[in-house]
């Protein structure tokens, strides 16, 4: 007997009793759907409860209520969830997409990302959606039965494709791989538990991606304001914004910074989230699909911006991009943060005894694997820690301030 509640979906949801299952098979949860475990596994994940202590775009000492990644992943999940909701999909692989996706970042967000991968160039680089993939795959040591958290096909599907297919039909890397290629974890593990990567991912992976761009150009705005980074006038200079603030500034003339700088991020995301449910009810009704899998073999996204919006949030990019995250203060910060793990990385590749032995690698000699045990732990870190390791290894650490 199962105790959860069915809800009725689009069919062209994925259909959580037609999943095709996991690696390792287990059996049925009497309480739960495969994707409701799946979310759990992953909320009960060491990786995921370091999140609380990893960069958003400020180091987390910085202040307490700018964004951390955790705080940004339970409003990727509950954006998630509302456009799965409206568009009648499974709510709960969306929320478990949302909430796996950031698990691969590195400390000192992107800054931690762009060391990492300079230094790991030798050996393919490094990338966040890779090294998610490692986590849940192979590096979490929780179950008694098998290495990671053993994810439905689905889900890993959508952890890996919910940007895009990696390979074009031609077999070439796509999209962001274009140049660099995908990464060799990805083909590994595709060759043992192929997860058909030159497809489309499910409507819910799309769901979770374009979730991630609503709450990180919403809430970083936010967190811009809030660091003084730029003045809410200047908000202006983005035609989408500033139709927001003439409409906030002529229903609440009177209304105080810090309220204002709320308004424009709630009205931000409402906008993003209806924007997102028109177009891709738009384009689901010209698709006609009958199945998760018309999604999948379909020439294009079904979730996404419509070209005005499109138009919009990428010019909210570009402003983001040169008034935040390259700001001075933000770039010393991140030639800081680029020190530390340089540091690290040179020092653990040096003394491999300075990591501990907590790695499904550890115990192999293996010259080779060394450099991606050294970077699968030093992306484990978390802010903090990365900052004590350094100071523990080092007489001098760079001041993140």
């Amino acid at each position: 007997m199962l105790f959860h509640r069915e809800r009725p979906l689009s069919p062209f949801a994925v259909d959580h009793r037609r999943s095709r299952g996991r690696l390792i098979p287990e059996p049925p949860s009497p309480t739960r759907t495969v994707f409701q475990r799946d979310r759990d596994r992953i909320l009960h994940s060491n990786a995921f409860r370091r999140l609380k202590h990893k960069t958003q775009v400020f180091v987390e000492h910085e202040g307490d209520h700018y964004r951390t990644r955790l705080t940004h992943t339970l409003e990727v999940a509950q954006i998630a969830r509302s456009i799965s909701r409206i568009l009648g999909l499974d709510e709960d692989l969306a929320e478990a997409l949302a909430l796996a996706h950031d698990l691969g970042h590195p400390p000192f967000g992107h800054a931690g990302e762009d060391a990492l991968d300079r230094l790991m160039a030798a050996e393919g680089g490094f990338d966040h959606n890779a090294q998610a993939l490692r986590i849940v795959t192979r590096l979490e040591r929780r179950y008694a039965a098998y290495d990671g958290l053993n994810l439905t096909w689905e889900t890993l599907e959508g952890l890996v494709k919910h940007n895009g297919p990696l390979l074009d039909a031609a077999g070439a890397p796509a999209g962001r791989y274009r140049k660099s290629g995908v990464p060799s974890s990805i083909i590994d593990f595709d060759q043992k538990y192929p997860l058909d990567i030159s497809s489309f991912a499910s409507a819910e992976a799309q769901v979770a991606a374009l979730a991630d761009d609503i709450a990180y150009n919403a809430h970083d705005i936010d967190d811009g304001l809030r660091a003084g980074l730029f003045p809410a006038k200047d908000l202006r200079d983005v035609p989408f914004l500033a139709a927001i603030l003439y409409e906030i500034d002529r229903l609440h003339p009177d209304l105080d910074e810090g309220r204002r700088g709320h308004e424009i991020m709630r009205r931000v995301i409402t906008r993003l989230v209806e924007d997102v449910a028109s177009e891709s009810e738009r384009r689901l009704v010209a698709l006609a699909p009958l199945s998760a899998e018309d999604i999948r073999a379909a020439g294009a996204p079904v979730i996404a911006f419509s070209a005005s919006m499109a138009e919009g949030e990428a010019a909210l990019k570009d402003f983001l991009f040169t008034r935040m995250y390259r700001h001075p203060r933000v770039n010393r910060l991140r030639e800081a943060a680029a020190r530390i793990i340089e540091d690290l990385f040179r020092r653990f590749l040096a003394e491999p005894a300075e990591m501990g032995e907590d790695h499904p690698d550890a115990g192999h000699n293996d010259p080779a694997r060394l450099p991606r045990r050294v970077a699968d732990h030093i992306a484990g870190m978390t802010d903090r820690f990365a900052i004590q390791e350094h100071g523990r290894l080092f007489d001098q650490t760079p001041a993140l301030r």
